[in-house]
C-alpha cells in the first residue's frame, strides 16, 4: 500500500525558510520521480518542483527558482524541499506525489498516481 507523508510545514514569517519532507512507502522509492505541488486558498493546485529517481536535473516552477531545492534521500526513501526567501503568496497546503511512470519526473498532476495528505505552509508579511 503506497503511503506519502508529508510534514515540516508551519507558521513562519516573510523571508524565513522551512524544509518540508515526504516519507514514502509501499513501493520502490528509488524507481520513481516525485513532485512537489501547492495548492493556495481559493486556487488551484500547481506544480512546485520535480525529480527524477535517478535525482537528476530538477524542474521547478519559475516563482520557486532561486528559492526552493527539491532533493531525495533514496536509502531514508524520503523526498525533500527546502524552501528559502519565503514570501506570503507561498501560503499553501504543500503536496508530494508520486509519478506513475518508471524514473521519469514530471510537472504534470494526470502524472501523478499517489498524493500525500498535505502539510500547511503560513507565511506572514
Amino acid at each position: 500500500q503506497v503511503q506519502l507523508v508529508e510534514s515540516g510545514g508551519g507558521v513562519v514569517q516573510a523571508g524565513d525558510s522551512l524544509r518540508l519532507s515526504c516519507a514514502a512507502s509501499g513501493f520502490t522509492f528509488i524507481q520513481y520521480g516525485m513532485s512537489w505541488f501547492r495548492q493556495a486558498p481559493g486556487k488551484e493546485r500547481e506544480f512546485v518542483a520535480a525529480i527524477s529517481a535517478g535525482g537528476g536535473i530538477p524542474d521547478y516552477t519559475d516563482s520557486v527558482k532561486g528559492r526552493f531545492t527539491i532533493s531525495r534521500d533514496n536509502a531514508k526513501n524520503t523526498l525533500y524541499l527546502r524552501m528559502n526567501s519565503l514570501t506570503p503568496e507561498d501560503t499553501a497546503v504543500y503536496y508530494c506525489g508520486k509519478v506513475r511512470s518508471l524514473f521519469s519526473r514530471s510537472r504534470n498532476p494526470y502524472d501523478i498516481d499517489y498524493w500525500g495528505k498535505g502539510t500547511l505552509v503560513t507565511v506572514s508579511s
